[in-house]
């Protein structure tokens, strides 16, 4: 006879559905719980700023407590904050969106994803995602039907997309191409002109776009190009993006969705059965955030250029060859020569040197042969992350 416990497992994996069962926890989050109440581990594995919000962002909530506005709000959002997005977003990076009904504010940019792969995936459409890529997208896009299918970004290429490798992978299946520029976990950004040949294929072929922008204030070293402001482009393309990167708001979650208002139509459906609607607060700290954080926004900007100049030296001098991440935050440097796959690479310099990084395998897998360092950290802490490195690369490879 089963001991209870043992019954009541079988019983609990009996019960989950074998979507849920067949993807892995996730790799990023493996190793932050490791470096958890830990305070002599350096953590760079998970991409969040150590800026707290803004003191006047977080001053307009508490006014906004004061007045108890604690209801909730509209479904799509607040109209105020969803016309203050379509302006940014104008003004920024020149598209042009209806704040009626072009928009919706999610529970941050995860669950706009979310909404989409859910909104116009059916079992068996081919979702193609670029590899490497951000760890999310592959579960949610299985857990929603979808079969995955993986284009090569390679890193002599500055890990861009083509569309040499992108035709390579388009079957008569294929309906979704997901993008994510500036790329977590590489950094890499795709300009008007590489952008060109890829929405060709993309029309050509009749596919839809779901453009994570998430970085997209975090382009470095020229202006962000959306793949939604090219002609034909925007019909076919829900871009999401959020304020957790640029405006320092990973914990009030709060992300938007932009595009073609009947297939946002049918994201605000599922939205309004389970979220209802993004928190009200969230929403409140973001309208302050686009109205009066645009300089915080820009003075947090040229802290992470100034780290990663720092850094992706730094990597390069203890003899990790990095490519310049021309966006983001994270720097992807190369492990290949030291003989080790990343994951073992990883759980050495946890265990060994106590700095805690993500191995490039959880990223897919272009991703092998590297690791994923994220620089939104403290001058003082990535000084003494990548003094620890070289110490691990002299007398451990």
């Amino acid at each position: 006879m089963l001991k209870e416990s043992s019954l009541q497992r079988t019983q609990g994996q009996e019960w989950i559905a074998p979507r849920v069962r067949e993807i892995a926890p996730s790799g990023i989050r493996a190793f932050f719980d490791l470096t958890a109440g830990n305070n002599d581990i350096i953590s760079l594995g998970v991409g969040e700023p150590d800026f707290a919000t803004p003191e006047h962002v977080r001053a307009a909530c508490i006014r906004a407590l004061e007045r108890g506005e604690t209801m909730y709000t509209p479904n799509a959002g607040l109209p105020e904050l969803r016309e203050e997005i379509a302006r940014y977003l104008h003004n920024g990076f020149g598209l042009q969106y209806d704040a009626a009904d072009e928009v919706i504010v999610t529970v941050g940019s995860s669950e706009a994803l979310d909404l989409a792969l859910r909104a116009f995936t059916a079992p068996g459409d081919e979702v193609i995602i670029p590899s490497p890529s951000y760890i999310a997208y592959s579960p949610i896009a299985h857990l929603n039907g979808g079969t995955l299918v993986e284009v090569e970004t390679p890193a002599e290429l500055g890990f861009k997309l083509t569309a040499e490798a992108l035709e390579k992978v388009i079957t008569p299946r294929s309906k979704l191409l997901m993008l994510n520029f500036p790329s977590n976990p590489t950094g890499a950004v795709m300009s008007y002109e590489d952008w060109l040949p890829i929405a060709e294929l993309v029309k050509k072929h009749n596919l839809l776009v779901l453009s994570d922008e998430i970085y997209a204030e975090l382009t470095y070293d020229s202006r962000h190009a959306s793949i939604a402001a090219l002609p034909g482009m925007k019909e076919r393309t829900i871009v999401i993006s959020g304020f957790s990167k640029a405006f320092a708001m990973t914990g009030w979650r709060v992300g938007y969705a932009c595009g073609n208002r009947e297939l946002l139509a049918a994201m605000l459906k599922i939205h309004q059965y389970t979220a209802m609607c993004a928190p009200v607060l969230g929403q409140i700290a973001a309208l302050e955030s686009l109205r009066s954080g645009l300089r915080d926004k820009d003075r947090m900007k040229e802290c992470f250029r100034q780290r990663r100049t720092l850094f992706v030296e730094g990597l390069r001098t203890i003899g990790l060859h990095c490519h310049e991440p021309q966006g983001a935050f994270y720097a992807f440097p190369s492990i290949a020569h030291t003989g080790m796959q990343s994951e073992e690479f990883a759980v050495r310099l946890l265990r060994e040197a106590g700095v805690a990084a993500v191995p490039g395998h959880v990223f897919g897998s272009g991703g092998e042969g590297h690791i994923r360092c994220s620089y939104a950290a403290s001058t003082a802490k990535l000084n003494e992350a990548l003094e620890r490195m070289e110490g691990f690369m002299k007398v451990r490879i």
